[in-house]
């Protein structure tokens, strides 16, 4: 250590980065984290994960008692919205829980370094004007939101914005526009929509929701137009301006083309949210001075340790390959600690669970049924299907939470579970099950001999395997 400054040095503290930092320290390793914003936690804690689903849940609560869902119980209230307050409780979740992770940061005695780092040479970086050299340096920078051409992003104004803008509007929109038909996009629209707006949805592709299953894109198209979402799909923005209206006040007005190609229309709306992906944040950290590339996509490309193509220079979370997911990121940081340390950390990247905390919950691990049909080389009949409605479980039904399914995908000879799907109103803390059954190597099988808890939203699961070889109980 004599040459060095730390063991390890994490560039970024979001979900990847402050827990490579606190896995690290763990395992004795000297270790320093480099943080530019003014509290940990990156986008997930500060301005996404964390912040959206708390107001993701105030909202919930907020149409059940205005929309009857409630009413239908027994239970009659009306309701009455406190934006400020229901704002209020959303920072007050962020401050809580960012603070945790600088409470972690001084029980593990990690040097939190506050400013952006960019490297010097492959094993030093500059942070706030000093020089700091480390043994390894993890890149756990993240990601941020992809702009589109021709529509310019203005947060402060709140007519133009992106996930982060969306999360502070002082007023509900009377329309709202989301640019994407993707799982941010369809949070946040839902947000809004049950605290009153219009929502339209503008999704260049012909279903929502890319990369999930087909049934579970129709389905939820259906859902969202059943709640009130109106969408637009196979079409493109191509230009998005801020103009005045009569009366005083600004509105956007959108210019949309067929995705195909035809004649323009345009859109009135009184706040336009851009939601069409993310892109890693690798600029401004000096790559070229540690020799490092980026590939066609702007990533650093990792072997399977996460180490990239100069030693001891280690990558992990959104600037890598793959889904940009928080959990993914935590999994990484912690498997790129123990590599680091000597001891074998590994993350099973086909068992990756993925969420979208609309209501109801959407979730997905494995494969799609198309991935698994094409996996197979186009033949069907390697793969059996299971599914299982949300409205013939009891639980569901007695909490009035129709909406939805669970379907299983299982190899039609070893029986072993490539995907599972589902739409329900816990489908987020569903999914855990079946990515833990699939990290075991689990057939329907043995899902569907397995004993669930009765009344429970998870025995949609059991049934939907059980489907699998056509034996369910109630449908």
């Amino acid at each position: 250590m004599s040459d060095f400054d730390y063991d390890v040095l994490v560039i970024g503290a979001g979900p990847g980065g402050y827990v490579a930092a606190i896995r690290a320290a763990q395992l004795g390793l000297k270790t320093a984290c480099a943080e530019g914003r003014e509290t940990l936690g990156g986008t997930c804690l500060n301005v996404g994960c964390i912040p959206s689903k708390a107001m993701l849940h105030a909202s919930e609560y907020f149409e059940a008692a205005a929309g009857g869902a409630m009413a239908a119980m027994g239970i009659k209230v009306k309701p009455e919205l406190d934006l400020g307050t229901m704002h209020g409780q959303r920072k007050d979740a962020v401050k809580g829980l960012t603070g945790g992770i600088e409470f972690l940061f001084k029980k593990n005695k990690i040097d939190w370094l506050k400013g952006y780092a960019q490297f010097t040479s492959k094993d030093t970086v500059e942070v706030a004007g000093k020089s700091v050299r480390a043994k390894n340096i993890i890149i756990a920078t993240g990601s941020s939101v992809t702009p589109l051409p021709g529509v310019e992003v203005d947060n402060d104004k709140q007519i133009i914005v992106d996930s982060t803008g969306a999360l502070e509007l002082a007023k509900v929109p009377g329309h709202m526009v989301v640019i994407g038909g993707g799982v941010i996009g369809l949070e946040l629209g839902s947000v809004w929509r049950r605290l009153g707006a219009k929502v339209t949805v503008v999704e260049y592709l012909d279903q929502i929701l890319p990369g999930m299953d087909g049934d579970v894109r129709k389905d939820a198209n259906k859902i969202f137009k059943k709640q009130g979402m109106e969408f637009k799909l196979k079409t493109k923005v191509t230009k998005a301006a801020v103009a005045s209206v009569k009366g005083g006040g600004k509105k956007a007005v959108l210019t949309l083309e067929p995705a195909a190609g035809g004649d323009a229309e345009t859109l009135e709306a009184d706040v336009v949210l851009v939601s069409i992906g993310r892109r890693p944040n690798t600029d401004g950290l000096g790559l070229d001075k540690a020799g490092l590339a980026l590939n066609q996509r702007g990533q650093i490309e990792t072997d399977h340790d996460f180490s990239t193509q100069v030693p001891g220079i280690w990558a992990i979370g959104d600037v890598i390959p793959g889904p940009m997911l928080a959990h993914k990121a935590e999994d990484e940081g912690i498997a790129c600690a123990e590599n680091i340390a000597g001891l074998t950390g590994i993350v099973n990247h086909d068992v990756i669970p993925s969420v979208v905390y609309t209501w109801p919950e959407i979730a997905g691990v494995g494969l799609t049924e198309e991935q698994a049909i094409e996996k197979a080389g186009g033949e069907k009949g390697e793969v059996k299907v299971g599914k299982f409605p949300m409205m013939a479980n009891s639980r569901a039904k007695t909490n009035h939470e129709p909406d939805g399914f669970v379907k299983v995908i299982a190899d039609a000879k070893s029986d072993r579970v490539l995907g599972v799907w589902c739409i329900a109103s816990v489908a987020g803390t569903m999914i855990a099950q079946a990515a833990q059954a699939m990290e075991f190597g689990a057939t329907s099988e043995d899902i569907a001999y397995t004993c669930h808890a009765h009344p429970t939203h998870s025995e949609a699961i059991k049934e939907a395997a059980m489907a699998v070889t056509g034996k369910p109980i109630h449908i």
